[in-house]
């Protein structure tokens, strides 16, 4: 899951999403630097294809990560600030475009620009939502069964980003740096086995 989605109609819905969200996302990052970035999008159709931005702070100047649900269309990737304008990782690729990417596979560069204002804004953002698994229809907005009249509607103060890929990355700092935190676990796992073995 990512802070994509929330209903806009009820204010404390919204602020129980960005808590949920606020909280739920240094997991999220956690999994793809312990390298369990294709878990996360094992089940696309109900926990969302997820990936994570790496953005840099418009007043820190710091590194930030957010996950977010995202749709691979036409080379480029789309996401949404679901929170809108004032989601602070919106905020901050507006300042700073230059991003990087962990997906599932692979760590890309790429340049985010807002596309909200895109003639064809409703069947791309639709393809992002749909791309959210579970979470859209949780939230109270269903692609599947909105007309664009009312999708539109309930959308209205989404933000849409299209992130346009650069090259490839590798080394350190990326997906998978924490990956290394498996063998001390496989290695206590192992002497555990063998240990409750030997008892036998």
């Amino acid at each position: 899951m990512s802070r994509l989605l929330c209903s806009n109609s009820n204010p404390v819905t919204e602020n129980t999403m960005r808590q949920a969200f606020k909280r739920f996302n240094p997991f999220m990052v956690g999994l793809f630097r312990l390298g369990l970035g294709w878990a996360v999008n094992f089940w696309p159709k109900v926990g969302g294809r997820i990936m994570v931005i790496t953005h840099t702070g418009r007043k820190s100047g710091l590194r930030r990560r957010t996950p977010v649900n995202y749709a691979p269309i036409d080379g480029d990737l789309y996401c949404t600030a679901g929170f809108g304008a004032a989601s602070d990782w919106y905020r901050n690729i507006l300042a700073n475009p230059e991003v990087e990417v962990w997906l599932p596979w692979e760590w890309r560069r790429g340049r985010a620009e807002d596309v909200s204002q895109d003639p064809r804004r409703i069947p791309l953002l639709r393809q992002v939502i749909i791309a959210s698994g579970v979470v859209g229809p949780m939230v109270g907005v269903n692609p599947h069964k909105m007309n664009d009249a009312e999708f539109d509607r309930v959308t209205s103060k989404y933000r849409l980003v299209r992130i346009r890929l650069k090259e490839r990355l590798s080394g350190p700092g990326g997906p998978g740096d924490l990956a290394w935190a498996w063998i001390p676990v496989a290695l206590v796992a192992a002497l555990l086995l063998f240990g409750s073995r030997r008892r036998r």
